[in-house]
């Protein structure tokens, strides 16, 4: 009996983490879609100032080439972490379906005690 309980504990403990994790993915998601939209607003700033907005011209600003590099980075990250919360969303799931079966007999377990 003490063993379902600790099963229970800890599938809860696994129901609560996944949790944390997937939170972390989207805060980090929307901390880089606000980094790159920063650096969009650099660019264009940067492009206006000089006049050029061609980004292959020889005179394109310096800082808007490495802002452009920055942004595109974080882009392909944002994109790994997307995959990252696909798994984490699935994985989540798993575990909230294996604490419901675990509650579902310990609950079953405390009833039958509690007849005898």
């Amino acid at each position: 009996m003490k063993s379902r309980e600790s099963l229970v504990r800890l599938k809860e403990f696994q129901v609560k983490e996944k949790q944390r994790q997937l939170n972390q993915l989207q805060l980090m998601m929307a901390e880089f879609e606000r980094m790159t939209k920063e650096l969009e607003n650099q660019i264009t700033f940067e492009e206006k100032k000089s006049g050029i907005s061609d980004p292959s011209h020889f005179a394109y600003p310096t800082f808007a080439k490495a802002a452009r590099q920055r942004a595109d980075n974080l882009q392909v990250s944002v994109r790994e972490l997307k995959v990252q919360q696909d798994a984490a969303e699935l994985a989540l799931e798993e575990v909230q379906a294996e604490f419901a079966k675990a509650a579902a007999l310990e609950e079953r377990d405390s009833s039958v005690r509690m007849r005898a």
